[in-house]
């Protein structure tokens, strides 16, 4: 966490100054060092060339009943153990030792609970993704008997797998599946671990932030005729979770979608919503941008960066989840977004510029001078009502893996916006047949047939 590894030179100055104002506040040296992000090394050599003393004072303290309770408070929200003593206020390796001397097991990641496989084999052993959603249903306090019928499995199977998975802090899914792995002393290799060529593919595709789910359907699309370059998304999160090893175990926190929930609001100001002049309501959007049958509607929003200084315009194309992303520079006025898209729509073919759907935000109080630029029609939803932009909704969720919330997104050129753009483009899609929306956008301007209700 922080700046652990950067060595005392290198640290900013923030970090020191976070460091001296825990000190004076009481904390130990190993807590300062830990809220401030810095190893206790390097907390040590600041303390001593300041010419603070030894920290003598702090060993054998007992930290009092509050500070233990926030601690676990923490951690049984998902924190982190470091993310936990930061917020407790005590060192890391006090942390550490509580955990340990309380024998707690952390949740298991978010990103690994997805949906139950229909096709599972009757009596077939438990997956790890039914134990994942197993452990959450406990979490949110269901009884056994009330889990085994949303699991669909018999109320004995989920006793014998709680008793297997349990730990002082709960149910765990990772316990479980360790337990049954163990039990089932079989020598047969991992299938990823022993074919060599398929998991540098998972792994490239991965890295690409393509979730298991859509490495696994799309390997069938790419190799329909080599069985040995299949795999189930479930074995790719056995690998990832389950003993994680290599290159694998470096890409579970990075290349899965953890704990991914909607866009919230950004705090964006509200006053002016309302009073856009000229604004066209969505009702009287074309009937045909429903259906999505017939591409060139787009949805538009944008995402705010840190401090509400700085935000990327996103465009996406309602049929395909084809994405466009503008530059603003230097601020999100309605003045810098009309700019932006007199030079970016204009890019997208004619016959794909059928309507935009915006919400009220006083950005688009230059939609006028926009329509006379683009000639791209542009209709106003309700107020707070983004399921009337679930497309862009969606797809600001994912934007975030790649602009994380805080971000200072002023300091993303055009030419890094058009490459994640691009490589959201080229992610395959479960609703389009496991395609990739500009493979699908390829296609539907390809056929003739597509537009022709449009022109009739």
């Amino acid at each position: 966490m922080g700046f652990r590894k950067c060595g005392s030179n290198n640290v900013p100055e923030s970090a020191r100054e976070v460091f001296f104002k825990e000190l004076r506040s009481g904390s130990s040296q190993s807590a300062a060092a830990t809220v401030a992000g810095v190893s206790h090394q390097t907390g040590s050599q600041w303390a001593r060339a300041a010419g603070i003393p030894a920290d003598l004072q702090h060993r054998g303290v007992r930290y009092p009943a509050v500070v233990r309770e926030a601690f676990w408070a923490a951690m049984r929200s998902g924190a982190s153990t470091i993310e936990a003593a930061v917020i407790a206020g005590v060192s890391e390796n006090t942390g550490v030792v509580w955990v340990q001397k309380a024998g707690y097991v952390p949740r298991t990641p978010a990103c690994a609970v997805i949906e139950i496989d229909g096709e599972r084999r009757p009596r077939a052993p438990l997956s790890f993704t039914e134990r994942c959603r197993l452990e959450d249903l406990l979490e949110a306090g269901y009884l056994p008997a009330v889990a085994a019928e949303r699991l669909d499995r018999h109320r004995s199977t989920v006793v014998r797998e709680i008793a297997k998975g349990m730990t002082v802090s709960g149910y765990r899914a990772r316990v479980g599946q360790d337990s049954a792995d163990r039990n089932r002393q079989r020598p047969k290799p991992r299938r990823l671990e022993s074919h060599p060529v398929l998991l540098a593919e998972v792994v490239a595709r991965l890295k690409k932030r393509h979730s298991p789910e859509q490495v696994a359907y799309r390997l069938r699309l790419d190799y329909p005729d080599d069985p040995e370059m299949w795999v189930s998304h479930e074995t790719i999160y056995q690998a990832l979770y389950v003993q994680p090893r290599g290159e694998l175990a470096r890409l579970v926190k990075t290349a899965l979608r953890t704990g991914r929930v909607r866009r919230k609001s950004q705090g964006r100001n509200t006053a002016g919503q309302g009073k856009i002049r000229d604004m066209v309501h969505i009702s009287e959007r074309p009937a045909e941008a429903e259906d999505r049958a017939i591409p060139g509607h787009w949805e538009g929003d944008l995402i705010i960066g840190a401090g509400q200084q700085s935000a990327i315009g996103t465009l996406v194309e309602r049929s395909t989840g084809f994405v466009v992303l503008l530059h603003l520079a230097g601020d999100r006025t309605a003045a810098t977004l009309a700019a932006a898209m007199s030079i970016k729509i204009p890019e997208i073919p004619e016959i794909l510029r059928r309507s935009l759907t915006w919400d009220q935000g006083s950005e688009m109080a230059l939609h006028t001078k926009i329509t006379e630029a683009t000639g791209l029609p542009i209709y106003f939803c309700d107020p707070h009502s983004p399921w009337q932009r679930g497309t862009n909704e969606n797809t600001n969720g994912l934007l975030r893996q790649y602009f994380p919330k805080g971000t200072d997104l002023s300091f993303y050129g055009p030419g890094w916006l058009d490459q994640v753009a691009a490589e959201l483009n080229a992610r395959p899609r479960k609703r389009l047949g496991w395609r990739t929306p500009a493979e699908e956008l390829d296609r539907l301007l390809s056929d003739p047939s597509t537009f022709v209700a449009a022109t009739a």
